[in-house]
């Protein structure tokens, strides 16, 4: 790096911290500084939800994928995640927003007290926040690392730099800080994105190889194949599934952007947009990942460094600049926003459990509590980071993918699944069943009959038994011992009808004649 690509650097930064002044004018109360008082313009919110999906994790451990595998690394990772999400947009996201528009709510877990009870919202709250904090911690880690290497700054100074200003413009500014950030952030990617493209494209010109006669090159042999290596069909369908659950509101991030909305049918537009960015982009960022085997020689073994290598060799200084910005502000992105989403589950539904004095909170003193627990988890995320071996990032990283992936389905199946009018009899046994099998069916599969099995259980194994069991659970349970009350069937029918009308609320399962409510609504 040059002046020149310092000067685009601390510009980037700077913008950040502007928008984030610019946004405090525009949160008044913890509705506003959580959910944006449910006035984000639909657009913005897809671009935001598409954003905050992202990290320094594609620049790193998905280049080495594509550098080792080819096109898999779209086919496995982002393709479905588009398809997950537009299956959301019709399953999750209107009933999603309907949380806040209809009870009112400002994080996405609040609801779950009323669907099932205080120990389920609890538990669910809790791991979600802890599972959070080493996230984002790797993520800092991964971002700090590409800085070190382009510019020479230490991991620490690098997790300090980027912590300290995305701790700035999302503290102040709230979720409508981190929307224009993210639209400002999606804007520069586009740029570094295309340059990028560019860049190889001309490359490959000068070394008379064409766009399409690339893939018949003898480094590029088998990288046309969808499914190849580990990556084939059984991990394909298991990351579908897992996404599908993630990307609409499981990791709590997603589902803000959908609470956000003015109405269900723009959170059901949102998504959409989300989708087709999903499905779009990344092909452009992925090509010149593909390309690198014709390009550069990675020095590390998994091919994680090509894509920093491809820039440095290529790209003029500025447009360097401009790419490095494009690494920060994937990573800024979805870290900013897994801070809003935490701060308002402890806000929201932890603090009010633990403290008498927090559920007597004025607008003002809460507002000041969202602002200081913002902080306080991205304090504790960057401690976690500071904790990377930078040697042995990899490893770390691919754990920590693992965790997410693995984890996160005990948390979202009930919070999800509990918003669907069809899985209305399964109440807090199931709920709490579900997650304590799920996590125990994690810890199983990835330790104890890990290391007993000889070459280790696939990954995609490791990463879907969990969700799978709590799945199968949740719904066997609620069906062996239904618990759908009045009081909870009258929350589900509040989140999956349209209009302002009085939901007809169904029979709980097992009633009598007795039972005061209308007949019961179709599956």
């Amino acid at each position: 790096m040059n002046g020149l690509d310092w000067a685009v650097l601390i510009g980037y930064f700077g913008v950040m911290v502007a928008i984030g002044v610019w946004s405090h004018k525009r949160v008044d109360n913890v509705s506003d500084f959580f959910t944006a008082g449910g006035k984000m313009p639909w657009w913005l919110s897809g671009i935001s939800h598409h954003m905050s999906g992202y990290s320094a994790v594609m620049f790193t451990g998905y280049a080495g994928i594509a550098y080792t595998y080819g096109v898999t690394s779209f086919i496995t990772w982002s393709f479905p995640i588009a398809l997950g999400i537009a299956i959301g947009s019709k399953l999750f996201a209107p009933r999603i927003n309907r949380l806040r528009s209809r009870l009112h709510v400002a994080s996405p877990l609040e609801y779950l007290k009323n669907r099932y009870n205080l120990p389920t919202q609890q538990a669910l709250a809790w791991s979600g926040m802890l599972l959070k904090i080493v996230d984002v911690g790797a993520k800092w880690a991964a971002i700090a690392t590409l800085l070190s290497v382009f510019t020479g700054v230490s991991l620490n100074q690098g997790i300090l730099i980027t912590g300290a200003i995305t701790a700035v413009y999302c503290t102040i500014g709230g979720l409508w800080a981190d929307a224009l950030t993210e639209l400002g952030q999606f804007l520069i990617q586009l740029l570094a994105g295309v340059s990028m493209f560019v860049a190889v494209v001309l490359k490959l010109n000068d070394k008379n190889i064409g766009f399409f006669g690339a893939w018949d090159e003898p480094a590029l042999h088998g990288h046309g194949k969808p499914l190849v290596g580990p990556y084939g069909t059984v991990f394909l369908l298991a990351f579908l599934f897992i996404k599908l659950f993630e990307y609409n509101g499981g990791m709590l991030n997603q589902a803000q952007r959908y609470m956000a909305t003015g109405s269900a049918r723009e959170a059901e537009r949102s998504a959409r947009l989300s989708a087709i960015l999903w499905l779009v982009w990344p092909v452009v960022l992925f090509f010149p990942m593909w390309m690198s085997p014709l390009l550069v020689h990675a020095q590390k073994p998994d091919g994680s460094d090509s894509y920093a290598l491809m820039t440095e060799q290529l790209l003029p200084h500025g447009l360097l600049g401009l790419v490095i910005v494009g690494f920060f502000s994937h990573t800024m992105a979805m870290c900013s926003s897994d801070a809003n989403a935490i701060a308002a589950v402890f806000t929201r539904d932890v603090a009010p459990v633990l403290s008498a004095q927090a559920r007597s909170w004025t607008e003002r003193s809460g507002l000041i509590a969202a602002r200081v627990t913002t902080v306080v988890f991205l304090g504790l995320s960057m401690a976690v980071a500071t904790q990377v071996n930078s040697p042995a990032f990899k490893d770390i990283i691919t754990v920590v993918i693992k965790w997410v992936a693995g984890l996160m389905g005990p948390i979202a199946i009930p919070m999800m699944l509990g918003l669907l009018r069809t899985f209305r009899r399964s109440g807090p046994t199931a709920a709490l069943t579900s997650w304590a099998a799920g996590l125990l069916a994690f810890w199983l599969v990835n330790y104890p009959i890990n290391w007993s099995v000889d070459g280790g259980v696939p990954l995609q194994y490791q990463v879907s038994i969990p969700l799978a069991v709590s799945l199968v659970l949740y719904i066997l349970i609620g069906y062996l011992k239904p618990e759908d009350t009045p009081e909870r069937l009258a929350i589900i029918e509040k989140l999956n009808t349209d209009g302002d009308g009085a939901a007809a609320v169904p029979v709980p399962a097992g009633a009598g004649d007795d039972v005061v409510g209308a007949p019961n609504q179709p599956l």
